[in-house]
């Protein structure tokens, strides 16, 4: 029995030694689990959060605790702000800290490249507390009201520009008949001239009076269908008197009998303009053809009125600025024959506002082509159920 007793003596012990080994070694995890940093549960956003920025027109992103971006719309990525988790934008990054140290919000202005040549966007950012560690920044692109400015003002000095060259030779002229009284072939020649700049300077007056009026104006609201036959035919009469003058052939082939839909008057200018551009710069006794064609562009249906010469042909360079306002690829030429510069804006913007566009082909000594190109009345396309991919060859 003492035999038995000692060994269940030691039998207990050593259980009691394993035990107390397996609490020890539990308490040391136990202890050191406390003493290790928990890993860090990603920040969450409220659905209602996630679903206002969703319907934000201004660019939008919330960032969390650690400069991470938690969630962002399309805007927000389009402007450059950020990529992923990260902000882009080093002047926005200070700002975020800036405003979770500080609890307070902040507004500036900060510029954003696009790269190398792409336009910069100007952009007008808020940054806001959202929380104790969340901040909403929400920015507006500035860029298109800042480049409305910038045309307005160019616009301004430039029409002021333009229009002291008529007034100041009318001036001088009007000096010249004074101080030729008693010259009666004087008196004439000057007369003539005076007559010359006071048309040119009307019909600079006119195109800007028409120019305010279709920025101002919507020609869609007063739209009608228009038979294009119609429309070249009144447009090409407007040029008559000119080609005549200059002994320019004018010729119209293609198919015509195809309706758009807009502002007849407008139009009508759009095509004149081409019309009377091809013919002032282009030599005497030459042609100018307007061809028409029908287009079919991924399923839109589109009519395109070309309008091609064999003059002295524009250079790529000029070819970059030919819509611009005032503009004048042969200032000399344009001058002489009443031109004033805003034929071509003119037809881009009437382009513009009647859902199509207009672009030109050119080289120099070879002639140009502008191709103003309209959508098509559905109606229209029953009595051409075919149309093509190609837009016409260019006639020599």
């Amino acid at each position: 029995m003492a035999i038995l007793s000692a060994v269940g003596g030691a039998v207990v012990g050593a259980l009691l030694a394993v035990l107390g080994t397996v609490m020890v070694v539990r308490s040391q995890r136990q202890l050191a689990e406390v003493k290790q940093p928990q890993p860090t549960q990603p920040t969450q956003l409220e659905p209602q959060v996630v679903e206002v920025i969703g319907l934000l027109r201004s660019a939008a992103m919330v960032m969390g605790p650690h400069d991470e971006v938690l969630h962002s719309n399309p805007q927000a990525r389009s402007h450059g702000l950020c990529r992923a988790s990260r902000v882009l934008v080093p002047q926005v990054l200070d700002a975020i800290r800036e405003v979770r140290r500080e609890q307070e919000p902040r507004i500036f202005d900060t510029e954003v490249s696009r790269g190398i040549g792409a336009p910069s966007l100007h952009l007008n950012v808020r940054v806001a507390p959202l929380g104790e560690q969340t901040v909403l920044v929400l920015s507006e692109d500035r860029t298109p009201l800042l480049r409305v400015d910038e045309t307005r003002r160019d616009f301004v000095a430039n029409v002021g520009h333009e229009l002291k060259t008529p007034i100041g030779a009318i001036a001088l002229l009007s000096e010249a008949i004074e101080q030729a009284a008693d010259e009666p072939e004087a008196v004439v020649r000057f007369a003539a001239r005076m007559q010359r700049e006071s048309s040119r300077l009307s019909e600079l007056v006119a195109q800007i009076i028409d120019l305010s009026r279709l920025q101002a104006d919507d020609p869609m609201l007063r739209a009608e269908p228009l038979q294009l036959s119609q429309v070249i035919g009144d447009a090409l009469a407007r040029s008559a008197e000119l080609s005549a003058k200059r002994e320019v052939n004018l010729v119209r082939t293609g198919d015509e009998d195809v309706a758009v839909l807009g502002d007849r008057r407008q139009i009508v200018d759009a095509v004149a303009n081409l019309v009377t551009n091809a013919i002032i710069y282009s030599d005497q006794r030459a042609r100018v053809s307007v061809t028409t064609s029908l287009v079919d562009d991924g399923g839109d249906h589109f009519v395109e009125v070309s309008v091609a010469d064999n003059g002295i042909g524009i250079s790529v360079e000029d070819q970059q600025r030919i819509f611009e306002r005032f503009y004048r690829v042969d200032y000399g030429r344009s001058r002489e024959n009443g031109g004033t510069g805003l034929g071509l804006s003119i037809v881009k913007h009437i382009a513009a506002v009647h859902g199509g566009s207009v672009d030109v082909w050119s080289r120099l000594g070879q002639g140009s082509t502008f191709t103003l190109r309209l959508p098509v009345l559905d109606e229209a396309l029953l009595d051409h159920p075919a149309t093509t991919n190609n837009r016409p060859e260019r006639q020599s």
